[in-house]
């Protein structure tokens, strides 16, 4: 059969107006109103009418609707299992009883009824018919025996109530009767036949309402009723205030108040008239004590069904606290002495007291890092000319009108040259960077005249040829290293080069690839050599390039002598064979190597030697394309002419002169912090040139570091001229001691 639906309904927010003192009698009065209202509650038919009645606490009016729904909750009992099924229909879900329960709901939920105070849990009666609803929702699905347990609680409570309505007045028996009534009904079977009997009828749907938010209230004292804290009774509750229910008044903590200002506030208070006194709010009437009835579950607390007591509005604090004082009152304040007024010069005083020991601070840290700070590492400075010209005019040397070349005094620098200096055919001169490869990968030293090597068909065959010089040897002839040597540079024999080519790379491909190579290295970037001997045509390089190759060979002893010889005689060859250049035994002449053919005309790369200042100065230079003659040999010769011509002026023109004094003060040594010590000359120095010549002088260190400290006389570094072999050098000492800088000068550094 269809079950009994608990109503939902919304309680109205708490107004404004709930909280004014005027509920406060109301609540001690109300418990006889509420227990009358419980009781008659079920009595009356759902949905009929009721009297406006005072506002009642809100935990009675949910107990009184507890009892209703609980005494209509046992007509059910009877129902088959399936019921459940049938209360799911969207028909005759609720019954009478919750016509009933609804009709107490809205009977006892008034609008006037007092809202608990905010810091009180507030008891929600949706909830407990919800919860209700849920337990008869599960009693239906329970076993008959849990049934019955719930029946025998239901009847135990509702005996309470009958126990605690017998004792009240007699006015109010006429509401137990329905409560007794029902009592009886409980154990009977005909009054659980005659609820079955009544059918249920349909009841509008419940709408939940939005609950409106309060506004603001003022805050309200928490009290608990003197029921919940069981002090006192009767009259001491109504005309006594429990502990509890004192409120506590909010004394904020006032500062210190100099004695100026307490006489100052005190004669204020005196002359000012005193406000009205408020009236007290009236106590409530004494009322007489009221039997709680027992919660009918015992897992729920009985605090929670206590009436909400409504209290008058909170007292408000008018004290406003004080502003808070400088911090020179307020030290004043505390040691017990007035603030001097402020003044400018006070006021500077105290600035100055203040920073002053900050600045110091800083300039104690700053003193410290920069003593400890490195010195910088101390540095020669170069303080005299830093050239020297030679005098005696511009230099004229009598260079030919046809052709290139240039000259070079070794390690001083070029005397001058002529002509396009541009690549040109070479001939016989290529065989200088053959000799160079040889000795560079097979050097000799002092007498040492290298491995044996033999004579293979082709150089013998070679050697027979008309249009070319070449040396005539022998297929199965052994030569020394040095032998072979002799027979490239005096005869100039081109069989002989390409023998030698074979004999060091393999090849004669192989041995070019190595020439060029060599060439590389040794800067000449305008060189392209193609054979070994020159032969070619498409063998070309420049002056300033066949120069750099003559100062290279020119360093081994073997290579020296060679080239320096008139004529040789070597074992294997008939006669003696002559040098090709024959300004050999001129003065100072020493080589190097000739060369001509058609392409390239008579061509001399030629050395001289030059004494000055009882020492030997090499001067090297080139003649190329010397061609204003009709035969090939004198084109030769006169590439010699002018050669020698070029290195007789030469050796006239290159000279010493004193560049350096002894003692003369060449620089200073610079200690990073613009002090410098002087530097001296420990002995003349002279340099090598001719007149026109600038040269540099150059103050260094010599390889060692620069003391910081050091006494007049020590030798500190070296004063130079000139590069390569020409050069010359000094040493330099202090002049006076050096010393670190001072500690002004440590101070006073920034970088």
């Amino acid at each position: 059969m269809d079950q009994p639906t608990a109503v939902f309904k919304t309680l109205a927010p708490r107004t404004p107006e709930d909280d004014a003192p005027a509920a406060t009698p109301e609540r001690t009065g109300s418990t006889g109103s509420t227990e009358r209202t419980q009781e008659t509650g079920p009595s009356e038919p759902s949905g009929a009418p009721e009297p406006e009645k005072a506002p009642e606490p809100e935990s009675d009016r949910l107990k009184a609707a507890v009892a209703a729904w609980v005494a209509t909750a046992e007509e059910p009992e009877a129902e088959p299992e399936d019921a459940p099924e049938e209360s799911d229909g969207p028909e005759g879900s609720e019954d009478s009883d919750s016509d009933s329960e609804s009709g107490a709901d809205e009977a006892a939920e008034a609008d006037t009824e007092p809202e608990p105070a905010d810091d009180e849990p507030e008891p929600e009666p949706e909830d407990k018919d919800g919860s209700d609803d849920e337990t008869e929702d599960d009693s239906d699905e329970e076993p008959v025996e849990a049934k019955a347990a719930a029946e025998s609680s239901a009847e135990s409570w509702f005996s309470a109530r009958k126990s605690a309505a017998d004792a009240k007045p007699a006015a109010e028996k006429p509401a137990d009767a329905p409560s007794d009534a029902a009592d009886s009904g409980d154990g009977s079977d005909a009054s659980s036949d005659s609820d079955v009997d009544d059918e249920p009828v349909d009841q509008p749907t419940t709408m939940f309402k939005a609950v409106r938010l309060p506004v603001d209230q003022p805050t309200t004292a928490l009290k608990l009723p003197s029921s919940l804290t069981g002090t006192g009774s009767g009259a001491d509750r109504s005309t006594g205030d429990a502990d509890s229910e004192r409120t506590s008044t909010f004394l904020p903590l006032r500062a210190d108040i100099p004695a100026e200002q307490k006489a100052q506030a005190a004669q204020a208070a005196a002359a000012a008239p005193k406000a009205p006194k408020a009236p007290e709010a009236p106590k409530p009437a004494a009322s007489a004590p009221v039997q709680q009835p027992k919660a009918p579950f015992a897992s729920a607390p009985a605090a929670s069904a206590a009436p909400a007591p409504a209290f008058a509005e909170a007292e408000r604090t008018r004290q406003q606290p004080l502003p808070p004082l400088p911090p020179l009152d307020l030290l004043a304040e505390l040691t017990n002495t007035p603030p001097p007024p402020p003044t400018p010069l006070r006021t500077t005083v105290r600035r100055v007291r203040i920073w002053t020991p900050l600045i110091l601070l800083v300039l104690i840290v700053f003193a410290i890092v920069q003593m400890v700070r490195p010195l910088p590492a101390p540095q020669l400075t170069l303080s005299a000319a830093p050239t020297f010209t030679f005098q005696g005019g511009d230099l004229k040397l009598p260079f030919p009108a046809e052709g290139q070349g240039a000259v070079e005094v070794e390690g001083v620098g070029s005397m001058g040259t002529y002509g396009a200096q541009k690549p040109a055919p070479i001939a016989s001169v290529t065989k200088t960077m053959t000799a160079y490869v040889i000795l560079r990968d097979h050097p000799l030293k002092g007498s040492q005249k290298g491995p044996e090597i033999e004579i293979d068909q082709k150089a013998a065959d070679q050697g027979k040829a008309e249009h070319e010089s070449t040396a005539a040897v022998q297929k199965g002839q052994t030569y020394s290293e040095k032998e072979l040597l002799e027979l490239l540079m005096i005869p100039s024999a081109n069989n002989v080069a390409r023998l030698l080519a074979r004999w060091d790379a393999g090849s004669e491909a192989a041995f070019v690839k190595k020439m060029n190579a060599a060439a590389k290295d040794l800067g000449m970037t305008q060189s392209r050599y193609t054979d070994p001997s020159g032969l070619l045509d498409s063998t070309v390089s420049t002056p300033q390039d066949q120069l750099k190759l003559a100062k290279a060979v020119m360093q081994y002893d073997v290579f020296r002598e060679i080239v320096n010889m008139p004529n040789v005689t070597v074992d294997g060859i008939p006669g003696r064979i002559e040098n090709n250049n024959n300004i050999l035994l001129e003065p100072g002449v020493s080589g190097i190597k000739t060369g001509s053919s058609t392409p390239a005309g008579g061509n001399l790369l030629w050395s001289a030697n030059t004494i000055v200042d009882g020492q030997n100065r090499r001067v090297l230079g080139i003649v190329m394309g010397a061609k204003d003659a009709e035969q090939l040999g004198e084109k030769l010769q006169l590439a010699i002419d002018n050669s020698l011509k070029i290195i007789q002026q030469a050796q006239k023109d290159v000279t010493s002169a004193a560049v350096i004094r002894k003692g003369q003060v060449l620089g200073y040594v610079d200690d990073g912090r613009g002090g410098g010590t002087p530097v001296v000359a420990t002995k003349e120095v002279k340099a090598i040139g001719w007149p026109g010549l600038q040269v540099k002088l150059a103050l260094t260190d010599g390889g060692k570091a620069v003391p910081h400290t050091g006494k007049a006389g020590d030798v500190i570094g070296q004063v130079s001229i000139g590069t390569g072999a020409g050069k010359v050098s000094s040493p330099v000492a202090l002049q006076q001691d050096l010393v670190e800088p001072g500690v002004d000068k440590k101070l006073t550094r920034v970088g």
